[in-house]
C-alpha cells in the first residue's frame, strides 16, 4: 500500500517540504507520496479530526497551524510540550501524536556545520535574538545541548516568558544590553525575520564577539543574510538557516516511511537550486 504524508499550512505553495521528502522517497525507492494541503485556520480542526481515517501516516504542520496542532493532538512528545507548538504529526492506532523537531533539526545542523565539539570550542554561552515560535525551539535545543542562553527581544515581556521555560539556563537580556553581552558570547543566533528577503537587515555590530564565536541565522531566503556576510567578513564561523529546515524533516520521514534518511550535499543542492530559481 502506498504510504502518504503531507505538509499542511495556509498558504502552502511556498513550502519546500515536498521537494525534501520527494527527494528521499525517490532516493530510497519507496512507494510513497508527500502532498501539500492548504487548510484555512477555521477549517483546521475538522481536517485534524479526520486524520485517523484519511490514510495519511502523518505530516508536517507549518504556519499558521502549529499552536492549533499542539492543542488538538491526542498526545505530545516531551519536546513538543516544552516548545508549546507542533510541526510533526504521526498517526498511530487511530490517535494523532504531536512532535516538534525544529530544535533537534537546529542542533543537528550546527553539529554538521561546526563539528560535534562546537560547544567546547565556542563556549557554552549563547545569545538568541527573538522570542517567537522558532526561538522557543532553538532555545530548547541549546539548553538540551548544555548551553546557557540569553534571549534578547524588542518586547522584553516575550523574552521573559521564553526564559521562564528554564530559569536555571535561560534569562532575558534587554535589547540595549546586547553589546555588553557579546564579548562573552560563543554563539549568536538570529531567529527574527530581520534580514529575510523583503525585510530590513538586522542592525547589529559584531565587533565585540570573540574570535571563537559562531553566528547562525535561521533565515534561508536569502541563504547569505547581511548578518552572515558580516560574520564572515570578521572571520567568524557562519551557519545559514537551510540546514535546520533539512534536518528537522528527518524524524518525520523516518516515522512515516520507516527509513531514516540522510541530509546529503545532493539534497541541499536541490533545495538551493529551487531557492535561487524563484
Amino acid at each position: 500500500m502506498t504510504r502518504k504524508a503531507f505538509v499542511v499550512g495556509h498558504p502552502i505553495t511556498h513550502s519546500r517540504s515536498p521537494l525534501i521528502h520527494g527527494h528521499w522517497l525517490a532516493e530510497h525507492g519507496i512507494d510513497g507520496r508527500y502532498e501539500r494541503v492548504s487548510v484555512a485556520p477555521e477549517d483546521f480542526e475538522e481536517f485534524f479530526r479526520g486524520l485517523p481515517a484519511s490514510g495519511f501516516a502523518g505530516g508536517n504542520v507549518t504556519i499558521p497551524h502549529k499552536e492549533a496542532a499542539f492543542r488538538l493532538a491526542d498526545s505530545l512528545t516531551e519536546r513538543a510540550k516544552k516548545i508549546g507548538a507542533v510541526n510533526t504529526l504521526v498517526v498511530e492506532g487511530g490517535r494523532v501524536v504531536g512532535d516538534n523537531t525544529d530544535g533537534i533539526g537546529f542542533i543537528a545542523h550546527l553539529d554538521r556545520s561546526l563539528g560535534a565539539d562546537w560547544p567546547e570550542r565556542t563556549g557554552r554561552q549563547a545569545v538568541v535574538l527573538g522570542a517567537g515560535g522558532a526561538a522557543r525551539a532553538v532555545v530548547a535545543g541549546l539548553i538540551e545541548r548544555g548551553l546557557n542562553v540569553q534571549i534578547a527581544n524588542r518586547s522584553p515581556e516575550r523574552a521573559q516568558a521564553l526564559a521562564a521555560l528554564d530559569p536555571e539556563h535561560a534569562r532575558a537580556l534587554p535589547w540595549d544590553d546586547l553589546p555588553a553581552a557579546l564579548p562573552e558570547t560563543g554563539l549568536l543566533v538570529n531567529t527574527t525575520a530581520l534580514g529575510m528577503a523583503g525585510h530590513p537587515p538586522l542592525a547589529i555590530d559584531l565587533a565585540p564577539l570573540p574570535a571563537r564565536a559562531a553566528v547562525c541565522d535561521i533565515v534561508y531566503v536569502p541563504l547569505e543574510t547581511p548578518l552572515l556576510a558580516a560574520a564572515r567578513a570578521r572571520g567568524l564561523a557562519a551557519v545559514d538557516g537551510l540546514g535546520m529546515l533539512l534536518h528537522q524533516a528527518v524524524p518525520g520521514f523516518e516515522k512515516w516511511f520507516e527509513v531514516r534518511p540522510e541530509v546529503t550535499p545532493a539534497l541541499r543542492e536541490r533545495i538551493v537550486a529551487d531557492l535561487v530559481s524563484k
